[in-house]
């Protein structure tokens, strides 16, 4: 289930040599059309640079975030071609509000104190970071999601960068001197994070200047750190971000700060879980807006988070390649893409962490199993219009509490066997089952399905 998952779609696993690449074959019983190479190879380096010189050496063709000062570069290069991706994504430094936690040798946690999270809100320059770190295309948060997603932006802006104000919050909260703390995130770049060392280099150099708060920076491998971020069990501050699911409140607020979301920023606060229930609850954009703009205002008083940055991103192929292009979603489809080859070789930020995506959250993780795995619905070749996949088509009743998907007839898995109602159910419970045998994944957190979709059948007693 991890390392080599029996799917539906386009490419299936050949071999997975970790550490040093991914080898996918072309699904010769494919039921849609599939133009791509006969291999497809993911290959990865943390380094821009590296990207781009295995790129501009022929070695690769396609890489994804290409570096903030690179894009002119390409631009420039007869031999390459440029896609810009819309920024659908928030790079965020959350807090662990816990009251009492090991960071602190089990003393009370500043960060507990909303004044405290309220003054480190205005006392970073935000469009400091931006300015120096973010390529063309990016902008400052003013919220968590983007505005252009429907409901993004009601409420309140988020804080303006105001050290004298940030002072005078520390000193009513009962820290005038600052404190010390800690700062974890992983070393891997992201369209919401092109350079994660620097932007935490400039995070620490601001604290310490505006209001006297040592952050002492811990670098953690990415699969570790997201499940201790999931489990709370991260210290401190936190640098992390998020890329768009599907455009949409419930993927960007829901699962962060809903009642089923993860435990990364600590405690729950009862008036953002609750405008979040009514929100998802309802279909209209304009009948959701009131809820949305009290979630908004809810989080900026409570401050779990700091929103940064919508990162904008590009990705960078052979000028040679036919279909090339950027999705907003990150999900980049190669069976429509040819390089004239058998083999077309795809370069990202990180490798995989495992295949079994209905237990990861991780972008290269997941478009990694989008090549092989698929679902009902998705979404058109770079675009968010909704298409169909494994289900031809679907009705809904009038209160939208019952859906009824007509398959796709003549889809079989990569094992030759049948799909039918049966794999769509089992999918779903292998996720919604606690007590179901497959129900492990990898961490075993199923964040998604809980995000989501709310509480675990026969859950654990806490």
């Amino acid at each position: 289930m991890l390392e080599k998952p029996v799917g539906t779609g386009p490419y299936m696993v050949s071999e997975w040599v970790r550490g040093d690449q991914l080898v996918l074959t072309k699904n010769a019983n494919y039921w849609g059309e599939n133009i791509g190479a006969e291999t497809l190879v993911f290959k990865w380096s943390t380094e821009s640079a590296q990207r781009l010189l295995e790129l501009q050496s022929g070695t690769v063709d396609g890489i994804d975030n290409v570096g903030p000062d690179d894009f002119a570069t390409v631009e420039g290069d007869s031999n390459l071609a440029l896609f810009n991706r819309p920024a659908l994504n928030i790079m965020y430094i959350g807090f662990n509000n816990n009251p009492t936690n090991e960071g602190f040798d089990n003393a009370a946690n500043p960060l507990a104190n909303e004044k405290v999270r309220q003054a480190i809100a205005m006392g970073i320059d935000r469009n400091r970071i931006v300015d120096n770190f973010y390529p063309a295309g990016s902008e400052v948060a003013s919220h968590f999601t983007p505005c252009s997603i429907p409901n993004g932006c009601v409420g309140d802006e988020w804080y303006a960068f105001d050290v004298e104000a940030a002072k005078a919050l520390l000193t009513e909260a009962g820290y005038p001197d600052g404190f010390e703390t800690v700062l974890n995130y992983r070393d891997v770049v992201r369209g919401y994070l092109p350079d994660p060392n620097v932007v935490a280099q400039d995070l620490q150099a601001q604290l310490k200047e505006n209001l006297n708060i040592t952050l002492n920076i811990e670098v953690m491998e990415s699969g570790a750190f997201l499940a201790a971020a999931d489990a709370g069990q991260l210290q401190g501050l936190h640098m992390l971000g998020w890329g768009a699911d599907y455009p949409d409140q419930t993927n960007f607020l829901g699962y962060h700060f809903g009642a089923g979301a993860s435990l990364q920023f600590g405690d729950k606060f009862e008036d953002i879980t609750s405008a979040l229930e009514s929100g998802a609850q309802l279909a209209s954009d304009a009948d959701r807006a009131p809820f949305y703009e009290a979630a908004n205002n809810a989080i900026r008083t409570h401050v779990p988070m700091i929103p940064v940055a919508h990162g904008g991103s590009a990705l960078a192929f052979k000028a040679s390649v036919e279909g090339a292009f950027a999705s907003p979603l990150g999900n980049e489809e190669f069976s429509v893409m040819s390089n004239g080859t058998d083999t077309f070789v795809w370069m990202q930020n990180a490798e995989p962490i495992s295949l079994y995506c209905a237990d990861e959250t991780d972008g290269e993780s997941l478009r990694a199993c989008e090549q092989i795995t698929q679902s009902l619905l998705g979404y058109e070749v770079g675009g968010t219009a909704v298409v169909p996949v494994l289900a031809e088509s679907y009705e809904v009743n009038a209160d939208l509490t019952e859906w009824t998907f007509k398959l796709r007839p003549g889809v079989v898995f990569h094992d030759g066997s049948t799909f039918d109602a049966n794999d769509v159910v089992t999918s779903l419970s292998i996720q919604w089952d606690a007590a179901n045998p497959l129900h492990t994944g990898n961490t075993g957190a199923f964040s998604y399905w809980s995000g989501l979709f709310g509480a675990f059948l026969n859950a654990p007693a806490q």
